[in-house]
């Protein structure tokens, strides 16, 4: 049920609200990187990175691996997939309001090709 998500779903949603923590999981769905790898594009410093690291850690969203001295990161899907159920939901209302309007559309000019 969607309301037995809810406490995680928050967690998640909250990691996914920043835009620097939505860039390193859109890096990291291109395979493994280091922290290092992944604070390069925002010019910000390891420490810094690793603190949205952690966010994305307790949202389930990556897992991290220390390797000697290096941090490696992975992406893991399944919280984005629970996060996609709970969307999903609200793609029936969506369409159906797209839909509406695609009618009205037409209504108002019937000799319009449908493309």
């Amino acid at each position: 049920m969607v309301l037995d998500q809810a406490p995680h779903l928050d967690v998640v949603f909250h990691a996914l609200a920043d835009p620097t923590r939505r860039a390193m999981l859109r890096s990291l769905a291109g395979g493994r990187r280091n922290i290092g790898e992944l604070a390069a594009p925002h010019r910000m410093s390891f420490p810094a990175a690793s603190k949205h690291v952690r966010v994305l850690e307790r949202a389930g969203l990556v897992k991290r691996e220390v390797v000697g001295r290096a941090h490696i990161c992975r992406i893991e899907p399944a919280p984005l997939a629970e996060a996609d159920d709970w969307l999903k939901f609200y793609t029936g209302l969506w369409t159906e309001q797209f839909d509406r309007l695609d009618a009205v559309l037409k209504a108002q000019n019937p000799e319009e090709p449908n493309p």
